[in-house]
């Protein structure tokens, strides 16, 4: 079998040369299409000698008619085809699975913790699916389908209990979960809303949305869920329809997103998040002026491949990354937004985008649960009367963002086996501007 095998790909190779000659004998120009037929793989290496020299006994009134250094040309151009292609699909393995070995022997351990129970009865899964205390006994038995395959999760306080609404009545209609994280502890004074009871409340004084989502949001607790909205309270929503958003990054592919900010918005921190009012989506801007110089040569964030915190969505997968990618200990969160590109599930300049044609008003209200930028404070020691609360938490989050730029590059430099996905993207697209500058 191993020989009949052999000898199938000895006459493959044979027909493919011999027509490759062919082409070049009667057309005098390179056979693209035939170069392309050719398999790309390691299989290249293994070309033996015999079809060579049978090119040269039965078909040597072809190969009378070719140059061997046209012949040895082709031959090279083939070999460095494969020895390109071979080392792009191992980077490119490296790239998207920098974790996976560490992440399945986890699994492992976890399983093996399980060892006393019998497989069929371990659930290892949840939601945020509200149960009723009893069901009439003809109903008992019947597994509930839930409609709800989209989550929000906001942090909120009693003072925006106004917008919480509009916002809250807009998710409502899209058979969205709601979990409202009350960081000023307040729960009974939402009871005036007919939908407080459908909700889910999480109360937890003076803490910061990515403290409540680090702590509440575990990838096993809304594997259920499509997508996830992690946003802030003081979005206004009139513009914005969650069913048509979901149906948008779905056909766009966008593991990562957010809607865009209508440009009246009190608060912009990042060009790339306006609105463009003749698209759907964008996933890039450009910008020559200021600080930051956006163009097609940029890779990376606030450029393209970026969202800001005040109202990400996730898929399930990037959110399962991103998770592990929030810091216990640095509540506000601040650097984060520029490394989600790496839970974009692939190349971040594709799988993440902003939406352009559901879009919502940031009115950057000075609130305790803010975004990246204005997060509750945690307690601290008693100080000094007068003190500029906003200040210190501006004092805490710069603190933290030193903390988490610290911890990345550590973690790079100390993970041998972890390979930087975007470092040879960089790499490669300068090669080509170069290349392009001296044609």
């Amino acid at each position: 079998m191993m020989y009949g095998s052999n000898f199938s790909r000895f006459l493959s190779y044979q027909t493919n040369m011999n027509e490759l000659y062919s082409c070049y004998s009667y057309h005098h120009h390179p056979c693209t299409p035939i170069l392309h037929s050719l398999p790309l793989s390691r299989s290249y290496r293994h070309i033996s000698l015999p079809v060579l020299f049978d090119l040269h006994g039965k078909s040597s009134f072809k190969m009378r008619q070719l140059p061997m250094a046209v012949v040895c040309i082709v031959m090279l151009f083939v070999l460095f085809r494969t020895i390109n292609y071979e080392y792009y699909q191992e980077e490119r393995e490296k790239k998207w699975s920098f974790f996976g070995e560490t992440m399945s022997q986890e699994n492992a351990d976890n399983f093996a913790k399980l060892k006393g129970l019998p497989q069929g009865i371990v659930h290892a899964t949840s939601n945020f699916e509200l149960r009723p205390l009893w069901l009439p006994s003809g109903l008992r038995s019947k597994v509930s389908d839930y409609s709800n395959r989209n989550l929000l999760a906001m942090p909120v306080g009693i003072t925006q209990k106004n917008n919480v609404n509009d916002m809250v009545q807009k998710f409502l209609t899209g058979n969205f979960t709601i979990i409202l994280f009350h960081y000023d502890g307040k729960v009974d004074e939402w009871s005036g809303f007919d939908w407080s009871r459908t909700v889910i409340h999480i109360a937890a004084q003076n803490q910061t949305k990515w403290w409540f989502a680090k702590r509440f949001l575990h990838p096993d607790i809304v594997s259920t869920y499509d997508y996830i909205f992690l946003w802030d309270e003081d979005l206004g929503v009139e513009h914005f329809s969650p069913s048509r958003y979901i149906e948008i990054v779905k056909e766009e592919g966008l593991e990562i997103s957010q809607p865009a900010l209508d440009p009246n918005s009190v608060e912009i921190h990042h060009r790339i998040t306006v609105r463009a009012r003749m698209k759907k989506v964008h996933r890039r801007v450009y910008e020559l002026r200021g600080k930051t110089k956006c163009s097609e040569e940029s890779q990376g964030p606030p450029c393209t491949g970026f969202v800001e915190g005040m109202a990400p969505v996730f898929s399930r997968s990037a959110w399962f990354c991103t998770w592990h990618l929030i810091q216990n200990d640095l509540v506000h969160g601040w650097g984060m937004d520029m490394k989600l590109g790496y839970c974009a599930q692939g190349d971040r300049t594709k799988n993440v985008g902003v939406v352009d044609s559901e879009y919502v008003v940031h009115k950057g209200i000075q609130t305790l649960g803010g975004d990246l930028t204005k997060d509750a404070s945690t307690k601290t020691p008693p100080t000094k009367h007068g003190l500029d609360v906003r200040t210190e938490i501006r004092r805490q989050s710069t603190w933290e963002l030193e903390v988490f730029k610290e911890r990345w590059n550590r973690a790079t430099s100390e993970d041998t086996r972890w390979v930087d996905p975007y470092k040879s993207d960089q790499r490669r697209f300068r090669r080509r501007r170069n290349s392009k500058r001296l044609s």
